[in-house]
């Protein structure tokens, strides 16, 4: 995927890590960045073409892939973090957004893509993809169903020529982390290797150590990992 001439679309680009990535497609070259909100009068950058857009609303999601059908890079970044483990309310909306927002995006915008030569699809997760604590078990629950579906998305959208490429960090300096005091990543760092490894095919990145640390210890003893996470929190 070349970012430079591309069509991009960034969903929760108003701010945090989705508006570092509306910047950063433009600075390397993007021709177009869509950049979703609900609220579009929220989009501060320039240059950029603010679209609204709340990807829990199916109407609204097809409205946008029927506006923007030149895209040929999803940034499925949009996600909310509601604490507690046992309000089914807030789990549910984590779901609505961090899940079925990302399934519904990609399935509007799979037909886009393979019109405009099979582009590039990235899903925005997390550490807690991999791992889970207390205090965000329902973040967690969706964003392992959110990486799930992205290597789902990775076999299906191949042999329309779509690279899916999934996204991996732990605590990232934004408001939604604005509460964690341990070690953070930048918004920026973030995305430029997300950018470097669409432009070399890689499927997957791992932004910081405990990222690194977490999928490594998939095949071994998770338990010494939560004493880093609960460092930070």
């Amino acid at each position: 995927m070349k970012i430079s001439g591309s069509v991009a679309l960034v969903t929760g680009a108003n701010r945090g890590l989705g508006a570092a990535f509306a910047q950063a497609l433009l600075d390397r070259g993007a021709r177009t960045v869509y950049a979703a909100a609900r609220n579009p009068a929220t989009i501060t950058g320039t240059n950029l073409t603010p679209i609204e857009l709340d990807v829990t609303d199916p109407a609204a999601v097809a409205a946008a892939a029927e506006r923007c059908g030149d895209v040929d890079l999803l940034v499925n970044n949009a996600g909310i973090s509601r604490s507690g483990s046992s309000d089914l309310d807030s789990a549910r909306a984590e779901m609505d957004t961090n899940y079925f927002g990302t399934l519904s995006m990609s399935r509007a915008f799979a037909p886009v893509l393979a019109r405009n030569g099979g582009g590039a699809l990235v899903n925005v997760l997390s550490v807690l993809s991999f791992i889970t604590a207390p205090q965000a078990s329902g973040y967690a629950a969706s964003k392992a169903a959110a990486w799930s579906l992205t290597n789902a998305l990775r076999l299906e959208l191949k042999e329309q020529g779509t690279h899916v490429l999934g996204v991996h960090a732990g605590y990232i300096d934004t408001d939604m982390a604005a509460h964690v005091t341990g070690p953070k990543i930048t918004p920026e760092e973030v995305v430029a290797q997300t950018l470097d490894a669409l432009e070399t095919g890689a499927y997957e990145v791992l932004a910081d150590a405990i990222s690194r640390q977490s999928k490594a210890g998939l095949s071994g003893e998770l338990e010494r990992l939560y004493p880093v996470l609960a460092a930070g929190s």
